[in-house]
């Protein structure tokens, strides 16, 4: 590999670095961690690499400090494991510094981790970005031995879509003019979700489905070589459909046997490990349930309701649900479930002992009365700190006792839950 043109990408990519104006996204990533970043296809890792530059640049780190690799370079295609080290040589002939190392899309070179490795064991703050369908994290952890933090990116959150399109709420925001315009913006970050890119697109919906279809056929299909791509597909629908209800292996593989389609339990259990490896799907468990039901059973939700639509008719009522457990898997991880023990609620969260449930319309008394009943039953058996039902666009506080229920709309609660 000619070091002349690895030189010519550097100082390249420093000057796009320098002049790119980006938005805000938040960043948790620490001054002296090394960083693998994964999630979703199109989720934003690149963009978050680069945010963490500017804000690094702005905190006073010089421009001739950093080393920022796209392997999707074309110049760079030829580019062999025995070339990696001549990308820290050439960065050494053009500045005395030693560089924070930033290797964007490395997936396709073979032999990378243990130059990564290396990178590491000598000291340097290496951040490192790859296609999903190349690098999980389960992979990723032990082939870099613990040199590295996994750090999951998700699509936007509705405070980070509402950065993106130039707007940050006031304080009081509620109660000026600025909330139609926010409850505007809300309505498409409902339906067509948080993907970055979706915003630069009119006909959205086209831009999920040719997003989807990579996803399934990319990171699925091909890596995972298989051969059932129809029950597969049938599979994603009825999860996209069952997303508010439990599901254990058993019920799932006897609606898709009902439809003619032959298929066993442990292929059922393969096909969700995939999909929760492309980081389509993920799952939350039921808090009272046992370890063996823990396994075999529990809730799925979608990275993105803008992927989830593609699959419903009159969808809103899932869609609610779904935002809210996108949200709280962005702030607690794995660390939060819903409860079933004679009554349900749908999400609990132990570290805030945050109860709460979510409600699309809440037209009938019998309803609400069911919500609240459910929530009161359930906070006898674990502990409570606050109650909250999630709904379209009511807003209240009920007295029930020891605790009060706040009625938040969902757009509000995104929000405030961020802060």
């Amino acid at each position: 590999m000619d070091k002349e043109i690895i030189k010519q990408i550097i100082i390249e990519n420093q000057e796009f670095i320098k002049d790119v104006n980006l938005y805000e996204r938040d960043n948790k990533l620490e001054k002296q961690g090394n960083y693998v970043l994964i999630g979703a296809r199109r989720a934003g890792k690149t963009y978050t690499m680069l945010k963490y530059i500017k804000d690094t640049l702005s905190e006073g780190t010089d421009l001739s400090q950093i080393l920022y690799i796209n392997f999707e370079d074309e110049r760079l295609i030829e580019l062999k494991t025995n070339d990696l080290n001549q990308i820290i040589e050439a960065f050494r002939e053009l500045f005395n510094d030693k560089p924070l190392i930033f290797l964007d899309e490395i997936q396709n070179i073979h032999g990378w981790e243990k130059f990564a490795r290396r990178l590491a064991d000598q000291n340097y703050q290496v951040f490192i970005t790859g296609s999903n369908a190349q690098m999980l994290s389960r992979e990723i952890a032990t082939i870099l031995g613990g040199r590295f933090q996994i750090y999951e990116v998700f699509p936007l959150s509705f405070e980070e879509y509402l950065k993106m399109n130039q707007l940050i709420p006031e304080k009081n925001w509620e109660y000026s003019s600025q909330r139609f315009e926010i409850r505007k913006l809300f309505e498409t970050y409902f339906y067509f979700g948080g993907f970055p890119e979706i915003n630069k697109f009119d006909e959205k919906k086209l831009w999920l489905r040719n997003l989807y279809s990579k996803i399934f056929f990319g990171d699925i299909i091909t890596r995972y070589k298989i051969r059932n791509d129809f029950a597969l597909k049938i599979l994603v629908k009825k999860l996209a459909e069952s997303v508010h209800d439990e599901i254990t292996f058993t019920r799932i593989r006897n609606i898709i046997q009902s439809l003619g389609i032959k298929i066993g339990t442990a292929t059922i259990i393969e096909y969700l490990s995939h999909l929760h490896e492309s980081w389509l799907v993920f799952k939350i468990e039921n808090y009272f349930a046992k370890i063996t039901e823990k396994e075999t059973s529990g809730k799925y939700y979608f990275i993105d309701n803008g992927i989830l639509s593609l699959f419903l008719l009159n969808p809103e009522t899932i869609l609610l649900e779904n935002i809210v457990a996108l949200q709280l898997k962005r702030t607690y991880g794995n660390d939060f479930y819903f409860l079933k023990k004679n009554y349900e609620v749908d999400f609990y969260v132990p570290e805030e002992k945050l109860m709460l449930q979510v409600s699309y319309k809440l037209t009938k008394p019998e309803t609400e009365n069911r919500e609240i009943n459910a929530m009161q039953a359930l906070s006898e058996t674990v502990e409570t700190r606050s109650m909250v039902i999630i709904t379209l666009d009511i807003e209240k506080k009920v007295d029930s006792g020891k605790n009060k229920i706040s009625f938040i709309p969902v757009w509000k609660w995104l929000l405030n839950f961020s802060n």
